[in-house]
């Protein structure tokens, strides 16, 4: 997989909960090295009359890897118009329309932009594109409000600078950009696009000092919108410093464990360092098929509880606010400890402590109960639409539980430790 995140202009913040504040970030794709050496970037020489398509498709994609998207554009667009079904131009010429939409002074003209760039996106997808670049772009995009604007602030005269510093970003006139960030916040302090997009315009010009320090001021306004986390990842990893990438991933999954571009952040992390992350799940056997009966005591456990919670009334009485029956935290939480509680006592015994160690399932459940980390694990590994609502009153008072489980059980460090 090759992956890691360059920032955009106008579409470079996610957050899920809400579509008023910006509308999207996306990832832009290119081979590991760069992720480990910005400074590798190709020259692009400019499209000679006469040059082949391929000379042309080189330079196209190198442009638009060097984040000169509105250079590549027309490239681009004549690539597109001779060769439709190249879906690797198709999702370059979409990010490089964005880009452009940030441009236009004419609300209808920008969002017909993005609007196009939607369909270039899918088309690619229909193709079979499943790079970072297309899925994140197509999980975004779906999203576009139905008039296809992009708001940063309900403060009309904060919404008219940060558009002009979105324009002045996509010129690549940085000087400009933040001069209209930092009247934004002037404006309005506790703007997050504004903070941001400061830090990633330092980081933009290497200046990392300074986007370091903007970094930091973003994810304090907001630490639960990943994106801050994960646009500082990238500059470290850029740096060399992994171990550093990696502490801001975790906490950009602790943010917003169920927001995919962090994971496909998080695994190009791991595959640039050699390693893996853990998809941590625990398949508890339903029936007594091939159980040995020692364990099958821990099994039982764990469903009779489930039962108590879905058919004895278990749920009306811990949850009498909710007339509605849904999976909870609370639920498979006490389920898991069941069982565990179950195995521990197996431990004592030396035949059923072989059996233990050979049972992966039964290991993994002690491992995580003995170490406090049971429900981090409910919540992000069976995090569906019941258990989610239980993740923003866990996170506000267990961030720290959260954070020590993505440590040790999710993603392990580097092996040089940088």
């Amino acid at each position: 997989m090759e992956a890691y995140p360059l920032k955009p202009t106008s579409m470079r913040v996610a957050q899920q909960s809400s579509l008023s504040f910006v509308l999207l970030a996306c990832l832009c794709v290119m081979p590991p090295a760069a992720f480990q050496a910005n400074a590798q970037q190709e020259n692009a020489a400019p499209a000679q009359p006469g040059a082949s398509d391929q000379q042309k498709r080189l330079n196209a994609v190198a442009l638009f890897r060097q984040g000169k998207r509105l250079e590549a554009l027309p490239l681009l667009e004549e690539l597109v118009q001779a060769n439709p079904q190249d879906s690797e131009l198709l999702v370059d010429l979409g990010a490089s329309l964005i880009e452009h939409a940030a441009t236009l002074t004419n609300d209808d003209a920008a969002a017909k932009e993005r609007f196009r760039a939607r369909d270039l996106v899918q088309k690619a997808w229909q193709l079979g594109n499943d790079s970072p670049l297309a899925e994140n772009l197509r999980q975004l995009l779906r999203d576009l409000p139905a008039n296809g604007a992009i708001r940063f602030s309900d403060n009309p005269a904060v919404e008219r600078v940060m558009d002009a510093g979105e324009a002045a970003f996509a010129r690549r006139d940085f000087a400009a950009a933040l001069t209209a960030y930092a009247k934004a916040l002037e404006l309005e302090p506790a703007n997050y696009s504004a903070a941001l997009f400061t830090a990633n315009t330092y980081d933009r010009e290497n200046d990392f000092a300074r986007a370091s320090q903007w970094y930091e001021r973003t994810m304090r306004l907001d630490p639960d919108i990943e994106t801050a986390f994960r646009y500082y990842a990238d500059m470290l990893a850029r740096q060399g410093k992994m171990a550093g990438a990696r502490s801001m991933l975790i906490h950009a999954a602790v943010a917003e464990p169920y927001n995919k571009i962090v994971w496909r952040e998080i695994r190009a992390w791991a595959l640039i360092n050699n390693t893996a992350f853990k998809l941590v799940y625990l398949p508890i056997p339903i029936d007594a098929s091939g159980q040995p009966p020692q364990l099958l005591r821990a099994w039982r456990a764990y469903h009779a509880v489930i039962a108590e919670w879905r058919k004895g009334g278990k749920f009306q009485k811990q949850l009498p606010q909710e007339a509605v029956y849904r999976h909870s935290l609370a639920e498979e939480s006490e389920a898991l400890t069941a069982a565990a509680v179950v195995l521990q006592a197996l431990k004592q015994d030396e035949k059923s402590a072989e059996l233990l160690a050979d049972n992966t399932v039964a290991g993994l459940l002690l491992k995580l109960h003995d170490a406090g980390l049971v429900d981090p694990y409910v919540l992000f590994s069976l995090g569906d639409d019941g258990i989610a609502r239980d993740y923003k009153a866990y996170r506000a008072a267990n961030r720290t539980k959260l954070e020590e489980y993505m440590d040790k059980f999710v993603m392990p460090p580097t092996q040089a430790g940088k």
